[in-house]
């Protein structure tokens, strides 16, 4: 069966790297965290002080050694050893886990948040803790422990976009997501489909007119000096990330420590929001200083334009949507 082969070639795979399961004595713990955004991201740096919190309140029995930037492999090979207990604590989006928990999915819709603050009211009251409760009880294998904030999207293009009108003709990347390019497509461009990496050539060639993202990851790729200088803040996409612990591992641990884990994630999660708002403050000021233009617009007739894409997408989470939308 190809489970059992996956199995197999994720652990022969944990082994040649060197990374062991999870490293126990009679007294000690020490957990590998990992994550695919580099050292010093606000993810990184949150799940980092919950070892240090988890550190102190076990007098050392607990500890995280941190594996940032990729180093154990791409989000889908970290599920994975995350599910078999070679890694004990995984920050991932929520692509590869809505496959297993379709509800998660929801959050992927656009503008199914009106703004941040409604997004973090949802995810830190009832809806956010039962999402979390549904991966945990699924046969994901792992343990939803907690949210955390992945910015708002919006457009960054060569020309000034103030309205949907203004995107017609404009190719855009988005996500490799077929939700995702509908959304563009909506919202009055040409969603492309494209990865990352290959974003910034294919703006300052012309190959795409702009894309779409938060101005953290807008300055880090530098693809305002590409030519994208205006940053159209529709925020049509808010989508929260999500912190897991594999479930071999949560299972070994003692209720109080479990009780304890949970503890230190929310505040993790916490903690993570303001370094994030902090993050998109100081890029922000950054981009205005390097020339680029943040426009303000009505975000409505882009709403508008996009309910057929909530409609199609959101038909199998009709009351869960509405129950978002009556958050206040």
């Amino acid at each position: 069966m190809n489970f059992r082969r996956t199995l197999l070639a994720a652990c022969a795979a944990a082994a040649t790297l060197g990374f062991a399961p999870l490293t126990t004595s009679a007294q000690n713990i020490v957990m590998k965290a990992a994550d695919v955004h580099p050292a010093g991201y606000p993810t990184v740096v949150a799940v980092e002080n919950m070892g240090k919190k988890l550190d102190a309140a076990t007098s050392g029995r607990i500890k995280f050694q941190m594996f940032p930037g990729s180093v154990l492999g791409g989000e889908k090979e970290m599920i994975e050893q995350t599910q078999f207990g070679a890694i004990q604590l995984l920050r991932t989006s929520l692509g590869p886990i809505g496959p297993v928990v379709p509800e998660v999915n929801v959050f992927n819709m656009p503008f199914v948040f009106r703004n941040i603050a409604h997004m973090r009211a949802v995810i830190d009251g009832p809806i956010g803790q039962e999402l979390l409760d549904k991966v945990s009880a699924s046969p994901a294998r792992m343990v939803a422990l907690a949210w955390m904030d992945g910015g708002s999207r919006s457009l960054y293009t060569k020309k000034p976009v103030r309205s949907p009108a203004d995107l017609k003709g404009q190719k855009i990347r988005m996500m490799g997501n077929p939700l995702f390019v509908d959304t563009m497509n909506a919202m009055g461009g040409n969603g492309i489909a494209m990865g990352y990496g290959e974003v910034f050539t294919a703006i300052q060639t012309g190959v795409i007119d702009g894309a779409e993202n938060n101005p953290p990851s807008l300055y880090t790729a530098n693809h305002f000096k590409a030519g994208a200088k205006y940053f159209t803040q529709t925020n049509h996409l808010i989508i929260p990330e999500i912190l897991v612990m594999s479930k071999v591992t949560f299972d070994k641990l003692s209720p109080a420590d479990q009780a304890l884990v949970k503890k230190t994630a929310r505040e993790a999660q916490l903690e993570q929001r303001t370094l994030w708002d902090k993050a998109v403050a100081d890029y922000t000021t950054k981009l205005k200083a390097e020339g680029v233009e943040f426009i303000e617009m009505d975000s409505k007739p882009f709403f508008d334009a996009t309910a057929p894409v909530r409609a199609k997408y959101g038909a199998n989470f009709a009351d869960l949507m509405k129950r978002i939308e009556a958050v206040k």
